[in-house]
Formats: C-alpha cells, structure tokens, sequence
C-alpha cells in the first residue's frame, strides 16, 4: 500500500512540473518566445492597471493560458481549466503565484501590462465585470 502512495505522489509532482515553464531566465519582455520560468520574480504595478475581467483579464487568460497544451477545456494542469470566470476566480491564488514566480504562462511571456492586469485585478477583489 506504501508504493501506491509515493507513486501517486511522484506521479502527482511530474504532471504539476508538465506544466512549468524550462529553463531561461525573465528578460521582462514582450509577448513573444519562450524564457521565462527559473526562479526570477515580478513587482506588480497596479497604478492605472486595466482589470476588468471581461474587458483585460479574459483575454489575457484565454490567449496564453486556456491554450490546448495548458488550461484549455478539459485540462487538468494544476489548477484545470481557466476557461470561465467561475474557474479563474477558483484558481486565483494559484494563478497569482504563478504569475509572481514567472513560472507561468508554460510557453511565451506576458508583458507587464498583461500580469499588472491580472495581478491587481485579483487583488482588488477578482470582480467579475
């Protein structure tokens, strides 16, 4: 019964790892290639940070996360699917940390519009308007 247990773990850790980004270091550039990842770190800036959900956020998620390869419908990446507002708002402290750390989005980067966006429209309540 031991076994089960430490497979389910080693199993658990190596399908949450799928989903990291490898390897580079944050440049803090554009929307383009990958990079990213590794330890760097991110000091939002929410002075005039566009958060509306429909409006900044959605998008925002829909493009580089709800992707086929991450959080698409169906995913049980990390958090799942961040296909709705209802999934997004579930995983918003997963989705923030992993913003904050760079680990996240698996493939590209966000610019720093892109995670003030979601990083400040989560801490101001994660509305959904």
């Amino acid at each position: 019964m031991k076994w089960v247990a430490t497979f389910f773990i080693v199993l658990s850790c190596a399908f949450i790892y799928s989903c990291k980004k490898s390897g580079g270091t944050n440049t803090g550039g554009g929307n383009g290639g990958g990079g990213g990842g590794g330890g760097s770190s991110y000091t939002p800036n929410c002075s005039g940070a566009a958060i509306q959900f429909s409006a900044n956020v959605a998008p925002i998620i829909s493009s580089s996360c709800a992707i086929p390869s991450c959080h698409a419908a169906g995913s049980s990446n990390g958090p799942g699917q961040l296909t709705t507002y209802a999934e997004i708002n579930a995983a918003k402290t997963q989705i923030r940390a992993a913003i904050l750390s760079g680990a996240m989005p698996k493939t590209g980067t966000l610019t720093a519009a892109q995670k003030n966006s979601i990083i400040c429209w989560i801490d101001a309540g994660a509305a959904n308007n």
